[in-house]
């Protein structure tokens, strides 16, 4: 701990090179069910983080911890030095900084396109309207919907949707972005659309957590792949080593399943 006594300037630099996302020694149970088992997970500023394994493994409640969606029964979770907090303001604040776009697209019907964008930065951030609403249309033409900004959710294509989920969740300035199975509510054509978006993001470097089923970006835009099996992380490792040569008997099961389909 001799380090204590750094001068105030170096000491809030030392961060923004290293660990964003840290998960130690975290547990949750659902009643009797062990869902996450003793989870030490760190990720890295700027580092794309794609979880996979089988169904029931504990791959969207771990994405869920990340901005206390799930509530965790032991452990520390910490984002950019900080540890959650329980509730309040300071969470709103927190699920600011913490990106997240789900399965299904959780847009407000009853607002445009523009309008779900622009809320959030209006509301928690406290952006001027105006301000909020340029952004809202540069981050829409960003992800290729900016055509669609007056248009209601309903009006929209599922793949559209989720571009426009992507758009609000960016448009908070997130330290880092969680996707939980991003693609799986979508009808086949329209996954492209969406993984495009996430393989740009992912190259502007983007921080993300990406609980997916899709094997090809995981391969091409993951820097790890994180393999979970019954609510523990049983391997981890980078793309090509990860599915050229998985270490554990787990992996290997799991992979010759879903590759030779």
């Amino acid at each position: 701990m001799s380090g204590v006594s750094v001068t105030k300037g170096a000491a809030d630099a030392a961060p923004t090179a290293g660990d964003l996302v840290v998960l130690s020694n975290v547990n949750k149970h659902f009643g009797a069910l062990h869902v996450l088992q003793d989870i030490d997970l760190t990720i890295a500023r700027g580092e794309v983080v794609v979880v996979i394994g089988p169904s029931g493994s504990g791959k969207s409640t771990l994405c869920r911890t990340i901005n206390r969606l799930e509530t965790i029964d032991s452990g520390t979770i910490t984002i950019d030095g900080k540890p959650l907090p329980d509730e309040g303001r300071e969470l709103a604040r927190l699920r600011a900084d913490v990106g997240m776009v789900f399965q299904s697209f959780n847009l407000f019907a009853h607002k445009t396109v523009l309008e779900n964008v622009t809320l959030g930065q209006v509301k928690v951030r406290k952006a001027d309207k105006k301000e909020a609403e340029a952004k809202a249309r540069a981050l829409l033409d960003r992800v290729g919907v900016g055509t669609q900004a007056d248009k209601y959710p309903a009006q929209l294509s599922g793949g559209q949707q989720q571009r426009v989920a992507i758009a609000r969740a960016l448009a908070m300035g997130p330290k880092v972005m969680l996707f939980d199975e991003p693609t799986s509510a979508l009808d086949p054509e329209m996954i492209n659309e969406v993984l495009e978006v996430m393989q740009q993001l992912a190259r502007e470097g983007m921080t993300m957590v990406v609980v997916t089923h899709e094997m090809g970006f995981a391969r091409s835009a993951a820097n790890r792949v994180v393999f979970m099996a019954d609510g523990r992380i049983v391997e981890e490792a980078a793309p090509d080593q990860f599915f050229s040569n998985p270490r554990s008997d787990r992996a290997k099961d799991f992979l010759s399943k879903i590759l030779h389909h």
